[in-house]
């Protein structure tokens, strides 16, 4: 009897150990912009993957290694350093594309990885872009630091999205 109730206890701890060990949860963030120009318009600026330092305020230089065909690299400076991301999906006539961090630069960003998805779609005679993005936060780590934990990769990267949309309707709109 000592025997089968050490062995449901060993059990029982075993199976309820991986639950309480969890770690970090994704994030998920959309931002979205109206900007008063067709979509072709927009996209001829926003779906340039390697040219997203024309328009957004935080990119200070960019390149990609080749243009929109997927696995392409591009290369961010941002104010605090420089982030590599790799384009997984490109697709022109639906005028979206997804990537993904290529390694972490938890100075430029506090965040340990994301995936994104950029859309243009029609709305009314102007259009809607939407900028979508899953991640983790900086230190994936059940206890992280302040400036590594959900809440600054969250406003890290909400900020990101908006300064860029922001970026980018001034950009088409010419204002």
């Amino acid at each position: 009897m000592i025997k089968a109730t050490l062995i449901t206890a060993l059990f029982c701890t075993v199976a309820i150990a991986p639950a309480d060990a969890h770690g970090p949860t994704p994030k998920k963030i959309e931002e979205t912009v109206s900007i008063s120009a067709p979509v072709d318009k927009v996209w001829k600026t926003a779906g340039q993957f390697g040219e997203i330092a024309a328009w957004h305020p935080d990119v200070s230089k960019s390149s990609a290694t080749k243009g929109n065909e997927p696995g392409s690299v591009r290369e961010l400076t941002l104010e605090k350093g420089v982030i590599k991301e790799s384009l997984d999906e490109y697709d022109e006539g639906a005028h979206s594309y997804s990537y993904r961090m290529d390694g972490e630069n938890l100075e430029a960003l506090p965040v340990s990885s994301y995936s994104s998805t950029m859309t243009v779609q029609a709305d009314g005679e102007g259009s809607k872009v939407s900028w979508i993005g899953r991640f983790y936060r900086g230190d994936t780590s059940n206890e992280p630091p302040e400036n590594l934990n959900d809440e600054s990769a969250i406003a890290a990267m909400t900020a990101i999205y908006k300064n860029g949309l922001a970026g980018l309707k001034k950009t088409v709109e010419g204002k």
